[in-house]
């Protein structure tokens, strides 16, 4: 390693991002904007929402969720997943166009939705993090977040199979970069991983650049006629109703991934930030951010596990780079041609770029169980683990992809995530042998290793 590499070293070979100057912290802010960028323009691709709000409110919910946290957690919110099965059964898409006219019902819901968040954790302030985190302990928090990298696993596959070239230039540049690079190179491998890889689908012609010769340069990224104010004004109230019960249920899963997303940053970062700034204030921000895009016709925010994996490999934890992604993804919010160059790159390159992150989701997950010393002696905790695990990616790849139910007319499905965590939830709380107990004074047992 260069004399010039080992001054922004920090200790434990976490750089330090003051020494890395203004240019590579845009640099970095960058690639946390391609990391999330993938990932957060399908939603909306899947769904018909806007692409450009959908990057505007990213970006908006990231900074909000900054200000609320304090500016200490380097999380980065994009598009929920987990509500796709809301918006499909309230706004089915139809010939692979949304439903304009029923999509902000669907938005109304998810914005209700979010006060779920807010709801917990006003109680969290009031009765404290204990009594919350003691039904999260590294056995259901740890198997929960190996099993968002296992679960998110397929869309990578599924991606990478549409070009395995451009795939795998993506990935060996990931790794080439992060293994044997020096200096900058070392810590921007995936923007070098995107990068390259569209250089090389574009030689080789497999890039249609016809949407960014029609595209504008310069566009509002809101419509009022897809915002939930729309829906709240011109709607049907039954519709609204039905929206609300259909949507809000999810919000119990994506509270718990939530949780289980904070877990994965601190145990990567090496920071408690359950106890600092607490639990209470990354729901808020999580809550707030959501029901802010879905109000103004954006998907529901989530923290995203993409850019968990960024900072896994390149070791830049300073929040700053993430809010530099932030006010990037609000900038190119507001130009459409910018979102369709975007929006022509390569699946595969995404493909590439994501099997990577996922999988170093799943290991932070791994690493939680171990640094925690989780005894798998036990069988209960053999169980815990053995069921969040199946259940989560057995149901994922199932032919449904969910288990549903109904209740009178309405039919309400829980993803595969959603059942294992809550499963998880129930065991630890009612079999025997229980040893945890989240303790501030001693926050290696919280699922989170500070120091080295």
């Amino acid at each position: 390693m260069s004399e010039k590499s080992k001054n922004v070293l920090g200790e434990n070979g976490i750089y330090d991002a003051k020494s890395l100057g203004a240019p590579k912290m845009l640099v970095l802010g960058l690639q946390h904007m391609f990391a999330m960028f993938g990932a957060t323009i399908l939603v909306p691709m899947l769904t018909g929402l806007d692409v450009s709000t959908t990057l505007l409110f990213a970006g908006l919910g990231t900074l909000l969720f900054h200000l609320l946290t304090k500016g200490k957690v380097p999380a980065f919110l994009g598009s929920s997943f987990a509500f796709l099965g809301g918006y499909a059964a309230i706004a089915p898409m139809a010939g692979g166009a949304g439903n304009q006219a029923l999509l902000p019902y669907a938005c109304f819901g998810v914005a209700c939705s979010g006060l779920l968040y807010l709801i917990l954790a006003f109680m969290i302030k009031i009765f404290g993090t204990g009594r919350v985190m003691k039904f999260f302990p590294p056995i259901v928090t740890g198997p929960i977040i190996i099993a968002i990298g296992l679960t998110l696993s397929q869309s990578a596959i599924d991606n990478c199979a549409s070009d395995w070239l451009i795939a795998v230039t993506a990935i060996a540049l990931v790794i080439i970069c992060n293994i044997w690079g020096r200096g900058m190179v070392r810590i921007v491998p995936i923007i070098i991983g995107v990068i390259g890889s569209y250089l090389l689908a574009a030689v080789l012609g497999r890039v249609d650049f016809t949407q960014v010769k029609e595209a504008a340069w310069i566009g509002f990224p809101v419509h009022w006629n897809q915002t939930a104010f729309w829906a709240l004004s011109e709607g049907d109230l039954s519709l609204l109703i039905t929206s609300v019960i259909t949507i809000m249920p999810i919000a119990l899963a994506t509270i718990v991934e939530h949780i289980g997303d904070i877990s994965a940053i601190s145990s990567t970062v090496g920071k408690n930030y359950i106890k600092d700034p607490g639990l209470h204030r990354t729901l808020l921000g999580d809550g707030l951010a959501t029901i802010l895009a879905s109000l103004f016709g954006a998907p529901a925010n989530t923290t995203y596990g993409e850019n968990t994996g960024v900072l896994s490999l390149t070791k830049v934890y300073d929040p700053l780079v993430i809010r530099i992604a932030a006010l990037f993804a609000i900038l190119f919010s507001f130009s459409p041609k910018f979102a369709a160059v975007i929006g022509c790159m390569p699946t595969a390159a995404c493909g590439g770029v994501s099997l990577v992150l996922y999988g170093m989701i799943s290991a932070v997950g791994v690493r939680n169980i171990v640094e925690t010393k989780v005894d798998f002696a036990k069988s209960r905790n053999v169980i815990i683990a053995a069921l969040i695990l199946v259940l989560s990616i057995g149901i994922k790849y199932s032919s449904a992809g969910a288990v549903g139910f109904t209740v009178g007319s309405l039919a309400i499905s829980f993803s595969g995530l959603a059942v294992g965590a809550l499963a998880g939830i129930i065991l630890n709380a009612v079999l025997p042998g229980k040893d945890y107990e989240y303790n501030d004074d001693n926050p290696d047992q919280t699922g989170v290793k500070l120091g080295s």
